[in-house]
């Protein structure tokens, strides 16, 4: 599960597939759990998929790889030969979050769904709290405050990654040709939510 498509000849060796699976269940476990917390009066369709979105993200599951120590064991996986590119791979957050996922569908296959979700909606945690905390639109929360300072962001995709029906994007949020703030996701709309709200932790950093 921590093999990188590049350091095999066979893409089908690589946790891609893992990542896939671990994708669905990591969705379906934090909505089980956020779904009978958030009382449907103040939580519709629409702030649950936001909220859950914000939980899922590229950001999140690279934060949870961090706490897990997914680099260092990248860094272990690696195949002799690979030293100049491991330790810029196990820092990119579009490879962390696909292992954290490779890692939860790699337990789902272990352990079924239930201890699985319940590993996963601990490890979360934090991000879940994040994203109740926060729930709103980071683009139109960045916006408004740059605009009080008489600026303006913009996105620009840095990079993409994957096959037609699994691409990951790379975004920067960009003031002035100054980077601040970059995200990942599934989407590029995805991608620059996560980029907005990486910026707003810097500038209220």
């Amino acid at each position: 599960m921590f093999t990188h498509a590049s350091w095999s000849e066979r893409r089908s060796e690589s946790y891609e597939r893992l990542a896939f699976l671990g994708d669905s269940v990591l969705s379906l476990a934090i909505t089980a759990d956020l779904y009978p917390r958030l009382e449907a009066e103040r939580f519709g369709a629409g702030e649950l998929t936001k909220i859950r979105a914000q939980a899922v993200s590229g950001r999140a599951c690279r934060e949870v790889a961090e706490e897990l120590g997914v680099p260092e064991r990248l860094v272990v996986a690696a195949p002799a030969g690979s030293e100049a590119t491991v330790r810029g791979l196990a820092g990119t957050e579009r490879v962390l979050a696909s292992v954290t996922e490779a890692i939860i569908g790699a337990c789902y296959l272990c352990f079924g769904f239930e201890p699985t979700a319940e590993a996963v909606v601990e490890a979360f945690a934090g991000q879940m709290e994040e994203a109740l905390r926060r729930p709103g639109d980071a683009k139109s929360e960045l916006q408004e405050l740059l605009a009080r300072r008489g600026e303006l962001v913009a996105y620009r995709v840095t990079g993409e990654e994957g096959p037609p029906h699994d691409r990951t994007f790379d975004v920067a949020a960009v003031v002035d040709e100054r980077e601040i703030g970059r995200g990942s996701g599934r989407s590029k709309k995805e991608a620059e939510h996560a980029a907005a709200r990486a910026a707003l932790e810097s500038l209220e950093a």
